[in-house]
């Protein structure tokens, strides 16, 4: 593990910005009538970022209406191609300020730029421009049936938007899971109320801008600033004007959310947390192995919902595995996000970083052989910020509880298998059911593992390569629900069939 602190770039204001966040409702930005604030500190260095004012139920009883208004008037008398033309032009307008808001999410996350960069800026300006074409090009079912008179009946689907919808998002990933659903929800037709995570508030607010200098109509994309219970979150799910609530979360707020959900009988679309398996079998290519099990591992500081936690290897490459994985680990460069060989940033926030140690710690206690990490970094200037090392662990009981419980940060337990049928079990014991990853040479043990994996999604000798046309979501407590490409369609839209008798 190398840690650098170098300047940041010139161009970029990473480590002397203050942002202060806003609510953005009915097309205008306004501090509300709370009174209430929190201060927003950058988990690189804990330093304060800004002021972040915190919503109550006039705020979400304002951003209710607005977007009530706004689909009972503009937006929703609006043609597909006038409203998508309208979307993609967000597209391009969050492409033109790309490093506005490549500043503010890493401001926010303390994830190194040469990730965010690549992925979460890009990925949030694709994602309207992906769903305005789903929006433009699905059809709806169309046949005629007989009827005992003879004379026969025409049936058709008519699509319609949901209504108001409340996004409530994570702060992993801000702006992509963000957009994620609010691009098919806009795209569609519906409007939207955002609640973004209190730890990540900028590029919600950030977006506000984009709407407005694109013309997008008042009341369509508003944004809500708060906390979960008691606070803009509970407010939000509650509200009976809600048609439909999406959430990408862990799952005790998941659940809490489904009991304000049953309320009104609202639909709910839920990406909720994992304790992810990769299965790395003896013919595996080991390079793509170790590269890919670096990236599932590591990449945003552990704090992905697709991550892997668990490592299983068949036994007879089990020590080289270990043993390259750990040299990989250790040569992860910490440090600050404006740096472009920092490949590894810190956790978002103290609170979180208290949870991983306190999983690190249970670990030794449980009678983990701790191959690397453990602890807390050295970072100089940087000591407040909310660092820990990366960490690998062997020797855990099936039943641990740091094999068993999420524990979203840079953290894996490997542990040796014999079987193929062993393996599938392991992956398959937990209570969750996300994402997996194979890796083999071989074609047809790649089909029968995968097939057999109790999750949403299986990747083959990769991680985190997504088409955004596919199905997206998880089973068990992982999550209700797909989203992505036309199977957004099933939550964003209302299907009403029409019957006429010919």
């Amino acid at each position: 593990m190398t840690v650098h602190q170098s300047k940041p770039f010139e161009s970029l204001s990473i480590d002397k910005a203050r942002r202060d966040a806003a609510h953005f409702i009915n097309g205008e930005f306004t501090q509300g009538t709370t009174g209430k604030s929190w201060t927003n500190y950058c988990p690189m260095d804990n330093s304060v970022i800004g002021q972040v004012p915190e919503g109550g139920r006039a705020e979400i009883d304002a951003a209710v209406k607005a977007a009530r208004e706004a689909l009972d008037g503009p937006w929703g008398q609006m043609s597909v191609v006038e409203r998508t033309n309208l979307l993609a032009e967000v597209a391009d307008e969050i492409n033109r300020r790309f490093n506005d808001f490549l500043e503010a999410e890493c401001l926010d996350t303390g994830k190194p730029m040469s990730m965010a960069s690549h992925i979460d800026i890009p990925r949030g300006a694709a994602n309207f421009k992906m769903f305005t074409d789903v929006a433009k090009t699905v059809a709806t079912e169309c046949f005629t049936t007989p009827t005992p008179d003879g004379t026969g009946a025409l049936n058709y689907g008519l699509r319609r938007p949901r209504g108001v919808i409340a996004v409530i998002s994570p702060w992993n990933l801000p702006l992509l899971l963000m957009t994620w659903k609010v691009g098919p929800a806009l795209a569609l037709g519906n409007t939207v109320v955002v609640k973004p995570s209190e730890e990540t508030p900028l590029t919600a607010t950030l977006l506000g801008e984009v709407m407005q200098k694109v013309g997008v109509p008042k009341g369509v994309y508003n944004v809500v600033h708060g906390f979960g219970p008691d606070s803009a979150g509970a407010f939000l799910t509650e509200h009976k004007g809600v048609n439909g609530i999406t959430f990408t979360g862990e799952t005790r707020t998941g659940e809490a959310i489904m009991r304000a959900a049953a309320g009104g009988i609202r639909p709910v679309s839920m990406e909720l947390g994992g304790k992810n398996p990769a299965l790395v079998f003896a013919d595996c290519d080991m390079e793509k192995a170790i590269e890919g099990t670096m990236r599932s591992v590591f990449a945003n500081c552990g704090q992905v919902c697709l991550g892997t936690e668990r490592v299983y290897v068949e036994r007879p490459i089990f020590d080289e595995f270990v043993k390259r994985l750990k040299a990989g680990a250790e040569n992860l460069k910490l440090g600050r996000p404006d740096d472009p060989t920092t490949n590894l940033g810190p956790l978002i926030s103290q609170e979180h970083k208290q949870k991983v140690l306190s999983y690190y710690k249970k670990a030794v206690d449980e009678g983990a052989n701790v191959i690397t990490g453990g602890g807390v970094p050295d970072m100089g200037d940087m000591n407040d910020g909310a660092w820990v090392e990366p960490t690998i662990w062997t020797g855990l009981a099936d039943d641990a509880a740091c094999v068993q419980q999420e524990i979203f940060g840079p953290c894996c337990h490997i542990r040796p298998f014999d079987t193929e049928e062993e393996a599938i079990k392991l992956a398959n014991s937990t209570d969750y059911g996300l994402a997996a990853a194979v890796w083999t040479e071989n074609s047809s043990r790649a089909h029968r593992v995968a097939s057999k994996m109790d999750v949403g999604i299986c990747w083959v000798n990769s991680w985190f390569l997504r088409d955004l046309r596919t199905a997206f979501g998880g089973a068990k407590a992982s999550g209700i629900g797909r989203e992505g490409g036309v199977h957004s369609l099933e939550f964003y839209t209302e299907i009403t069939n029409i019957c006429l008798k010919l």
